[in-house]
C-alpha cells in the first residue's frame, strides 16, 4: 500500500478591520462605535497547541484467533491463567482506548503472525482458500478494527506467496517488510514503512514513521515457499537503512513493528548470519527509533527499555504475548519547541481482554465463517480403538506419537526411488501439544490437528549413523540433568522454557535411551536399528517435517543433508488420509516403545 500523500496544510487568511471613520457620498459620517458594532472583529487565531499526547496500540502473533474459541476442543477457549484469545476481545478494550483518548490520538499496529494457527486460518487457505475467491476473517476484522498497519510475521508465508499476497489486497492497510526484499533486484517485495499523521488543531501535524522488519528465518522455515524468490536480511542491517530514512521524511517519532524477540537469541544455530530476535540488538544499535512493537516469541513484557549505544536514548519496547492475550499500549507526550515536535514522556503496559466482552460487530461479520469452521473440524474421518493420550509424550514412547510417525514413514516409504527404498527408513518427530487427544470411538479432523497443530510438509533426508545420534543428543538437551539416585519430578524435568516442546524430536524405527544422569552430549546410549547397533557409516533416510528439515530450531547436519523426498501435501492431512483409508486407527498396528529415559542405565519409568 502506498505511504500516505503529503499534508495538504490549511491556512486561515487573516484580514483585518481598521477601524477608521468612512465618509460615503449622501451619507452621514459613521462613528468608531457604530463601526466596530456593524463589522465586529474576527475572533483571534486560536492559540497554538503546545503539548500533545497520543497511543499507539499493539497486538502479535493473534495466529487467526477471532473468537475466544478453542476450535481443537470445540469449546470455549480456557487455560489455568483466566486468559481469553481472539481479536473479537481485543477489539472492545481498543475501542475503550480509542473513546477515552479520542479518535484522533490512538494508531493501531501488530506485529505479525496473522494467518496461520487455528483452523480457522486453515480452512480458509486450504478448504475454501481465499485465492479461490473468499474473505479472510482476519482481513474482515482487522479492517473493522482500522488497523494501520501490520508487520509481516514468518508465519505468513507458511501458505505460499500467493494466499499472502492475496491476504495483503484484501486489508486495508499495509503489510510492511523492510527485510523482505524480491531475490532478483533486491528491493522491497513489501512495503517497508508507512508514514501516519496526527492532527493537532492550531500546530503541526505529529509525524510518525511505522517500520515494519520481519523474521530471516523465513528463509529456512518456509524455504520452499520462499526460495529464489525472496530474500530476508537481519533486522539491525535493514533498520539502519530506513530509520534515518523515515527521520529525512521529517518523521517526530519513529515506531518499529518487529516480529522477532528482543533476547538476541537465535533458534537456527548458524545456518544464517542474522538473528532470529533481534529487537533488543536494533534498539541498541540503530540510532532514531523512540519505541518497538515486538513479536515472534510468544510472552508477555509489558515494558522494557534498551539505551541506544549511540546516542543514549532511551527506545521503548513491549511484547503484548499472543493468540489476543493482551493488547500493548505506548503512550507518548510531546511539546512543540521552535516548530518541532519534542517527545518528553513515553510509557508502556499491557491490558488483558478478559474483562471484557466480544465485539458484537465483528461477531456479526464472523459468525458464520466460525460456524462453517466448527462444521468442518467435527467431520468424522473413522474410528480409534481406544483413547490415545499426549500427556505424557515429552518423557515416554506413547502410541498417539508413534501414529505420527508410522504416517511419515509410509509416507516417505512410498515416494523413495528404488535404490534409497533399500536404505533403512527410520522418522523423528515432536510433541506438539501435551493436552492432544485422540478418543476411544470416533475421530474428527479436530482430533487429529489437535495433536499435529503446524502446516508443515515432509521430507526424505539422508543421515549417517554418526549424524544420527548427534541429532538425537542434541534433541536430549530438552531435558535437565538429574543424577542417578535422584527422585524425577516431570515438572521440572525439561527445559521446556528454553527448548520448547516443538523443538524436541523423538525418533522411530531405531531404538535408544536417553541417561539423563549424564552431561549434555553424552546422553544417547545403545543406539540400535533392527536389535543390531548403529555403525558411524550406516546411511538412514529419516522422515522429518520441512521446519526441521530447513533447519527449524537448529539440528545439526539436517539442512544441508541430501534431499530424496518432499511434497507439497501437509503431515496433518496425511494423517486424515491414513486414518479414512484405514477405518480405524488402531495402536497394534504402529505403536511400539522404542526409546526410553534412563538414570545411570536403570528405566526412569
Amino acid at each position: 500500500m502506498p505511504v500516505n500523500p503529503m499534508n495538504r496544510r490549511e491556512f486561515v487568511q487573516k484580514t483585518a478591520v481598521t477601524g477608521a471613520v468612512a465618509a460615503v457620498a449622501g451619507t452621514a459620517a459613521v462613528t468608531p462605535a457604530e463601526a466596530a458594532d456593524r463589522h465586529p472583529k474576527p475572533h483571534p487565531h486560536p492559540k497554538p497547541n503546545k503539548t500533545w499526547s497520543f497511543s499507539i496500540l499493539g497486538t502479535t502473533d493473534l495466529h487467526s484467533h477471532v473468537f475466544d474459541w478453542d476450535y481443537y476442543l470445540d469449546k470455549a477457549y480456557s487455560d489455568a491463567k483466566g486468559n481469553s484469545v481472539g481479536v473479537a476481545r481485543v477489539a472492545t478494550l481498543i475501542k475503550q482506548q480509542r473513546k477515552a483518548k479520542g479518535e484522533g490520538h490512538v494508531l493501531l499496529v501488530d506485529a505479525g503472525d496473522i494467518i496461520q494457527g487455528t483452523s480457522l486460518g486453515y480452512y480458509f487457505a486450504r478448504v475454501d482458500p481465499i485465492t479461490s475467491g473468499s474473505k479472510h476473517p482476519m482481513a474482515t476484522a482487522m479492517n473493522h478494527m482500522r488497523y494501520d498497519a501490520a508487520a509481516l510475521g514468518n508465519h505468513e508465508f507458511n501458505y505460499g506467496i500467493d494466499t499472502l499476497r492475496k491476504f495483503e489486497q484484501q486489508c486495508h492497510f499495509p503489510l510492511l517488510g523492510a527485510n523482505a526484499l524480491d531475490a532478483k533486484t533486491l528491493r522491497p517485495a513489501f512495503a517497508p514503512y508507512t508514514v501516519k499523521k496526527i492532527r493537532v488543531p492550531g500546530a503541526p501535524d505529529i509525524k510518525v514513521g511505522i517500520l515494519g522488519l520481519t523474521n530471516p528465518g523465513i528463509a529456512l522455515w518456509d524455504k520452499d515457499n520462499v526460495s529464489g524468490k525472496m530474500v530476508f536480511p537481519g533486522l539491525v542491517e535493514q533498520a539502519k537503512k530506513y530509520v534515518p530514512r523515515l527521520r529525512a521524511l521529517g518523521c517526530d517519532v519513529v515506531f518499529l513493528t518487529d516480529h522477532s524477540g528482543l533476547d538476541g537469541s537465535s533458534s537456527y544455530g548458524d545456518e544464517l548470519p542474522y538473528v532470529e530476535n533481534a529487537s533488543n540488538l536494533v534498539a541498541e544499535q540503530v540510532p532514531g527509533i523512540d519505541a518497538i512493537l515486538v513479536g515472534h516469541t510468544h510472552v508477555e513484557v509489558p515494558s522494557y527499555t534498551v539505551k541506544n549505544e549511540e546516542t543514549g536514548e532511551d527506545v521503548l519496547l513491549s511484547e503484548p504475548y499472543c493468540w489476543g492475550y493482551r493488547l500493548s499500549v505506548f503512550d507518548f507526550e510531546l511539546e512543540l519547541v521552535r516548530g518541532q515536535w519534542k517527545i518528553t514522556s513515553k510509557t508502556a503496559q499491557t491490558l488483558n481482554p478478559n474483562t471484557v466482552d466480544e465485539d458484537p460487530e465483528i461477531k456479526k461479520l464472523l459468525e458464520a465463517d466460525h460456524e462453517l469452521v466448527v462444521k468442518y473440524v467435527n467431520t468424522s474421518v473413522g474410528t480409534c480403538t481406544e483413547d490415545l493420550s499426549a500427556a505424557e509424550s515429552c518423557w515416554k514412547d506413547v502410541p498417539i506419537m508413534d501414529f505420527i510417525q508410522q504416517v511419515q514413514m509410509d509416507s516417505v516409504k512410498a515416494g523413495l526411488s528404488t535404490a534409497d527404498a533399500a536404505l533403512p527408513l527410520i522418522s523423528v518427530a515432536a510433541p506438539f501439544s501435551r493436552t492432544a487427544d485422540i478418543p476411544k470411538g470416533s475421530v474428527t479432523i479436530k482430533d487429529i490437528a489437535g495433536l499435529y497443530i503446524y502446516d508443515n510438509t515432509l521430507y526424505g533426508k539422508k543421515l549417517t549413523g554418526a549424524q544420527l545420534k548427534d541429532y538425537l543428543e542434541y534433541a536430549a538437551k530438552y531435558y535437565h540433568q538429574v543424577p542417578a539416585g535422584t527422585k524425577v519430578d516431570t515438572t521440572t524435568l525439561t527445559n521446556a522454557n528454553s527448548f520448547w516442546d516443538y523443538m524436541y524430536d523423538v525418533a522411530a524405527g531405531v531404538s535408544y535411551d536417553i541417561d539423563i544422569a549424564q552431561a549434555e552430549g553424552s546422553r544417547i546410549k545403545n543406539l540400535t536399528y533392527n536389535g543390531t547397533a548403529v555403525t558411524d557409516d550406516q546411511v538412514f533416510v529419516v522422515a522429518v517435517n520441512n521446519y526441521r528439515a530447513n533447519g527449524g530450531s537448529g539440528y545439526p547436519h539436517i539442512a544441508s543433508a541430501e534431499t530424496v523426498y518432499s511434497a507439497t501435501d501437509q503431515v496433518r492431512d496425511l494423517m486424515i488420509a491414513y486414518v479414512t483409508a484405514k477405518g480405524a486407527l488402531d495402536p497394534a498396528d504402529f505403536a511400539s516403545v522404542n526409546w526410553k529415559l534412563t538414570q545411570a542405565g536403570t528405566a526412569v519409568f
